[in-house]
């Protein structure tokens, strides 16, 4: 747990120092504060800064409001009718407040561009004058008068997002003192219409909204305090809804969230429960139902809940803000799958940090699961794996506990049940851990990372599941991923660790009787996370793979015989770069080929122009919009020069930089693409057979695809879009002739539907 200000209320996260790691930001309502915790993207958080807000801030919420590519801070002032802005720097600190009106006694705060300009707005639930209030945003930080809007009696929390397909957002309110839910729909110039309202439970406190039965239209769900239940009003995508169904929760749930928190692509529910320190958490069926609920403690009286990624591994975790003790619990989460109960079925096991627990949870083969069965661990279980270690074909669990410095063995029985844990010591702050037969014993062995001393140890098995005590080896300075296999083809299986704080990986290779060698160290990029092995160049020789979390680069490794690996070669991009795409191609015409690089940590493009001796120029950097996540490069004005485009995922536009024959490019021209469209790929060709090159990008954020014509001298049509499904996240695209009409078509891969759209082009 951190310490926050007195009186806890709300809680938000978001990057607010741009390094790539979630911030987490809480209201102070006693101190009349606001507390920002900067990540360290391994689930820890620096110490809170505070900022004075206006009297009782109860509602907190996050945008880019002045276009500077820096996340802002809005908070929703209770005593004093106001809401302050604290515009952000971009290194996690904030300017001073500035503070508007905003009707009698705001609680709630939500953004979105509710007039079509570009421009973050605000809505704000006021809970005694039976309204909110709409703030119109300039776009340089500061916002027009309120404009209000009736609801019901004591609106005490509002989101907002697209309840009709219009591609107008609209907003909801949950009206705590007369048990409903308020529905406005937007006209999108920054009007709504009268308020439609829907029963929710006894009264109804927070507000939240998903996809939860796969129709591609919203649905809602509500924390009912009194009654201790969430309703959930499945949405028809007009813009209307079917009656509330209730499901049960802790004792006076205050806050409600969704997410996916198994990975079954279903959306699931989770509550803050002021009356029994718990949250929370119900699993989707994905058909609009949802499992009863799993609860978790948390601090003293848990006000509200927001979820986000802590720790970069891909899987979402919990932040609770406990309003009685000032402080916050994060709950950190390591899964793994596999068949525990042999019906052929996949199950799921999770590591509960914040219970020194782990859940198993049954699969039924229908998507759906059991609810869960606790077995105790040690303290802060961080990485989980799975294998049968005494040879019974029943599948055991090994656990790497962070705190207590041990890893815990559970054997299972083969009908989805275990025994209680055995525990083994480790090293200082074990992170992560893989196994292998280290010793050509048949019985499998265990490799652990040990954070907090440097080192891996390593424990041989016997055949009956227990281990021996560990031996331990020198690694590089805070390893944080482990991986075997063999490395020099002797056929004895090696390790390699990547070393987090000082920027290596190690290699130790094994002499097949459980001993290895000391480490050979190899430099990576900055904070090298996760290591993953192949044979990338088919040379029958494993090479190596490691991504670098804070730095410039993901370095490769290939792999050659009796000689280890050959050092990378890396062209720099810069620090906090994060390149996340690049393209290859002739832009001076010298018959060299180029490299250009979308650098998302520093919002720029990189040219790296070739020389005749294979070497290449340092990189020429081009500013972008806010997190450059794709490029692609053609010939957009038809003077025979390259030009780039680039999508910019955080600014929801794409830029396109005009080329010179000399290898330099103009300043980029911005297209809009849409509020929170989150545009993450970018890909062209000629799609209405006109001979000209239009641009094509994957919309994350909006569930879309976005097409503009081009006009064939650099400038483009505004966007079409085209719906993919809601929740779907498309990712990726890629372009070609689908059915041979001599028509360009494009496939979308949507990472969060486990499908893909075509869309064949008919004129």
């Amino acid at each position: 747990m951190y310490s926050t200000g007195r009186g806890s209320y709300s809680v938000v996260v978001g990057d607010l120092n741009n390094d790539t790691h979630l911030d987490i930001v809480v209201s102070g309502a006693y101190a009349n504060i606001v507390s920002v915790l900067l990540g360290r993207g391994d689930g820890s958080f620096a110490y809170q800064a505070t900022y004075s807000t206006g009297s009782r801030p109860y509602s907190v919420a996050v945008g880019d409001f002045n276009y500077d590519t820096h996340l802002d801070i809005v908070v929703a002032n209770r005593n004093d009718e106001t809401v302050s802005v604290l515009l952000g720097f971009g290194n996690g600190s904030f300017a001073n407040q500035t503070k508007y009106l905003a009707g009698s006694a705001p609680t709630s705060v939500a953004v979105g561009d509710f007039n079509n300009d570009t421009h973050l707005d605000i809505v704000v639930a006021h809970s005694y004058d039976e309204a909110v209030s709409v703030l119109l945003g300039y776009g340089n930080g500061s916002f027009a008068n309120q404009t209000r809007y009736s609801t019901g009696f004591h609106s005490w929390s509002v989101v907002v997002d697209d309840f009709n397909n219009d591609i107008h957002l609209d907003v909801v309110v949950a009206n705590f003192d007369d048990n409903t839910v308020s529905v406005l729909l937007g006209y999108g110039d920054g009007s709504f219409a009268n308020q439609t309202k829907y029963l929710a439970g006894s009264a109804p406190i927070s507000v939240a909204v998903g996809d939860f039965n796969y129709d591609t239209h919203l649905d809602i769900v509500v924390a009912n305090r009194n009654d201790d239940t969430v309703s959930v009003l499945l949405g028809y995508g007009n813009g209307s809804f079917e009656n509330q169904k209730k499901y049960s929760t802790g004792s006076k749930p205050l806050s409600v969230g969704v997410t996916d928190f198994n990975n079954d692509t279903r959306l699931d529910i989770v509550t803050a429960n002021l009356g029994d320190n718990t949250i929370s958490i119900l699993l989707g069926y994905g058909d609009g139902s949802f499992a009863n609920q799993t609860t978790y403690s948390t601090g003293s009286g848990p006000k509200a809940v927001a979820v986000g990624d802590f720790n970069h591994d891909t899987r979402t975790d919990i932040v609770v803000v406990n309003i009685n003790d000032g402080t916050v619990s994060i709950l950190l989460r390591s899964i793994a799958l596999d068949d525990f109960n042999k019906d052929t079925y996949p199950d799921i096991v999770v590591a509960n940090q914040g219970t020194s627990t782990i859940s198993i949870l049954l699969g039924y083969g229908n998507g759906s699961f059991a609810n869960q069965t606790k077995y105790s661990t040690g303290s802060w279980p961080w990485s989980v794996a799975v294998t049968d270690f005494n040879n019974d074909t029943h599948l055991d669990i090994v656990v790497a506990n962070n705190n207590d410095n041990t890893i815990s063995v559970l054997l299972g029985y083969g009908n989805g049940s275990f025994t209680n844990q055995t525990k083994y010591s480790t090293g200082s702050g074990p992170i992560a851990v893989a196994v292998g037969d280290f010793n050509n014993d048949t019985q499998l062995d265990i490799v652990v990372a040990n954070n907090g001393d440097n080192t891996v140890s390593i424990l041989l098995g016997y055949s009956n599941g227990s281990f021996a005590n560990q031996i331990k080896y020198s690694a590089g300075s805070g390893p944080y991923a482990v991986a075997v296999d063999d490395f020099n083809n002797d056929n004895q299986l090696d390790i390699v660790v990547t070393n987090a704080n000082n920027n290596t990986m190690s290699i130790l290779l094994g002499h097949g009787n459980g001993v290895f060698e000391k480490q050979i160290i190899y430099a990576t990029g900055t904070t090298p996370s996760s290591v993953a092995v192949g044979d990338l160049n088919k040379d029958t020789y494993l090479d190596i793979v490691v991504t670098n979390s804070n730095g410039e680069s993901a370095s490769v490794y290939l792999g050659y015989p009796k000689e280890g690996f050959l050092n990378q070669m890396r062209l720099m991009t810069g620090n906090g770069s994060r390149p996340k795409s690049f393209a290859i191609g002739y832009f001076n015409k010298d018959g060299q080929m180029d490299i250009a690089v979308a650098n998302s940590g520093t919002n720029n493009i990189g040219i790296f122009l070739r020389y005749d001796n294979g070497s290449f120029a340092n990189q020429i950097t081009y500013s972008t919009g806010s997190s450059p996540w794709s490029l692609a490069i053609g010939d957009f004005n038809d003077d025979l020069v390259l030009d780039i485009v680039v999508a910019n995922r955080d600014s929801d536009n794409i830029g396109v930089f005009l080329g010179h024959s000399n290898g330099s490019f103009s300043s980029q021209k911005v297209f809009t693409i849409g509020f929170k469209s989150q545009p993450n790929m970018v890909a062209i060709g000629d799609f209405n057979n006109d001979t000209l090159l239009d641009i094509i990008c994957a919309n994350y954020g909006t569930n879309s695809i976005g097409v503009l014509l081009g006009y064939g001298n650099g400038s483009f049509a505004n966007v079409k879009f085209f719906r993919t499904s809601y929740g779907s996240h498309p990712f990726s695209i890629s372009v070609g002739d689908l059915d041979s009409d001599g028509k360009l078509d494009f496939v979308v891969a949507n990472e969060d539907a486990e499908n893909l759209n075509t869309f064949l082009q008919t004129c």
